[in-house]
This record gives C-alpha cells, structure tokens and sequence, in this order.
C-alpha cells in the first residue's frame, strides 16, 4: 500500500487548502485513514480520522470546527479540507492508513497506522 498526498502550499491566515491523500494498493475500502501533522520541531500530532465506510469521524480539539476529513472510496483517495486557517497550523501534513476488521472505526494514535504519505508542507502566514 503507497499513500501520495499533495495540495500543500503557502496560505495567508484566514485562507482555506484541500489536501488530497490517493491510496494504491487496493482493498481501501477496508482501511480506516488519517492525517497527523508535525509542525517544526514538535512531535507528529493527530489532526483528524475517518472510518472505513466515512460514516464516522474524529478530530483534535485544535481543529474542530475548521478541518474536514473526507474519503471517497471509489477514487481511493482521502482529503482534508482545512478552513480558517491559523499560523499555528503551519506543518508538514501526513496521511495514513490502517487495514482494520473494525467495522466503522477511526483511530488517533499514530502507532496504530501501518502506512504513512511522504507528508505536505502546508504555510500559513500570518
């Protein structure tokens, strides 16, 4: 399984980005997905997930409100779209996958994902 994320960039605060993840390697539709990220310096946090079937999602305090995770399973590709941003949301972005017999299940520890994207660079100024 390869996981590609893309749609990165530079955005002043207030902007909005949507992050694109496509996953090869098949059976998607039975891996629970996410995005993480790692600001410079810090340590990789959890940012959102989302279920096999997308019925179900779970996001970190900061992002609430603000950051949407999606999937569509028959483009093998999950997305974050990411609204109001703030300079504090400024990081490199990674998505992940974990194959799961859990029907309908999401996940926020890192650990628990099998593979991860190369990651995006997402700016914004301030």
């Amino acid at each position: 399984v390869q996981l590609q994320a893309s749609g990165g960039g530079l955005v002043q605060a207030g902007g909005s980005l949507r992050l694109s993840c496509a996953v090869s390697g098949g059976g998607f539709s039975n891996y629970a997905l996410a995005w993480f990220r790692q600001a410079p310096g810090k340590g990789r946090d959890f940012v959102g997930a989302i279920s096999q079937n997308g019925g179900r999602t779970g996001y970190a305090d900061s992002v609430k409100g603000r950051f949407t995770i999606s999937r569509d399973n028959a483009k093998n590709t999950v997305y974050l779209e990411m609204n109001s941003l703030k300079p504090e949301d400024t990081a490199v972005y990674f998505c992940a996958a974990v194959f799961s017999i859990i029907s309908n299940s999401w996940f926020d520890k890192q650990n628990t994902y099998t593979y991860w994207g190369q990651g995006t660079l997402v700016t914004v100024s301030s």
